[in-house]
């Protein structure tokens, strides 16, 4: 199969993988970061789903996001990963260096001269501050609601029909969602015009944004790159401009070929358990077992 040039990105940012449960869209995931070389990655946030984490799940196309993400590391590509609210345990190791990788919980850049200012947003959810067990279990319900979507539209696929997003049409058309969406928005960036960030880059809401948001005291331009579960999406920045990435239009990724075969249904029975993975990490160290 030809091979494609890899793309060269001054900035790449995704966020909401959640890596670990059943909602992961990691091939097309694994698809799209074969396809880039990025000066900087940055990872913001609910990279990996510590919330909904099942040591029975976490399949090889999970293993392969973690091992692309190690070569972009090892092959000079500066990674910021930057907490949220599902992968907050990391929080305590805020200031982690290694090599071209480290933890934070944001991140302020100058690209060509204008401020950006990189977090993940949960700082802003309510829910989240005062009640996290009630966000814990809206999480769960979530992630069952992508498990029925991916059983549905595996059906739907395999009678010629497009694919469907549960959650998304929800999310669109509940009055307080979108209330939700537009206070969140607006925070950050009535915050970011305060600080004087020409940029102000979330994640957090599943939402990807690009959009220029004026107040009496200024603008700024809020992005958010959205999520891999509904809407795969990423930003990328290039030429001294963002652009938005979607998934669904690259017919690049979307062909690119892969050395394993991924199935839906894989999402709903894994067959790489924990001492599966464990047995794999013995072979890359070369220790032998009795």
């Amino acid at each position: 199969m030809k091979k494609h040039k890899k793309r060269k990105l001054d900035i790449a940012v995704i966020s909401d993988v959640h890596l670990g449960t059943f909602g992961c869209r990691a091939t097309e995931l694994h698809n799209y970061l074969k396809t880039i070389n990025p000066k900087i990655l940055i990872l913001n946030g609910d990279i990996i789903d510590i919330w909904q984490f099942n040591k029975r799940y976490f399949p090889k196309p999970h293993m392969k996001i973690i091992k692309q993400l190690m070569n972009f590391i090892t092959s000079g590509t500066k990674v910021y990963y930057i907490t949220g609210n599902h992968d907050e345990m990391l929080r305590r190791f805020k200031g982690f260096r290694l090599g071209s990788f480290e933890i934070v919980n944001k991140v302020v850049l100058d690209i060509d001269g204008k401020k950006g200012w990189f977090f993940h947003g949960d700082v802003f959810d309510i829910t989240m501050q005062h009640s996290k067990w009630l966000a814990k279990l809206g999480g769960m319900g979530y992630d069952f609601l992508i498990l029925i979507n991916t059983i549905v539209n595996w059906i739907s696929h395999k009678m010629g029909y497009s694919r469907l997003s549960f959650s998304k049409k929800i999310k669109n058309s509940v009055k307080s969602a979108i209330k939700f969406i537009n206070n969140f928005e607006t925070t950050a960036a009535d915050i970011a015009i305060d600080e004087a960030y020409d940029y102000v880059v979330c994640g957090h809401i599943h939402q990807p944004e690009i959009r220029t948001i004026e107040t009496e005291k200024g603008s700024t331009t809020y992005l958010n790159s959205g999520d891999w579960i509904e809407n795969l999406t990423a930003l990328e920045y290039k030429n001294k401009a963002w652009s938005l990435y979607e998934y669904e239009k690259d017919e690049i990724a979307k062909n690119i070929h892969l050395d394993y075969p991924v199935k839906d249904l894989e999402l709903i029975s894994s067959e790489h358990n924990n001492s599966e993975l464990f047995t794999e990490l013995l072979k890359e160290f070369n220790i032998k077992t009795q």
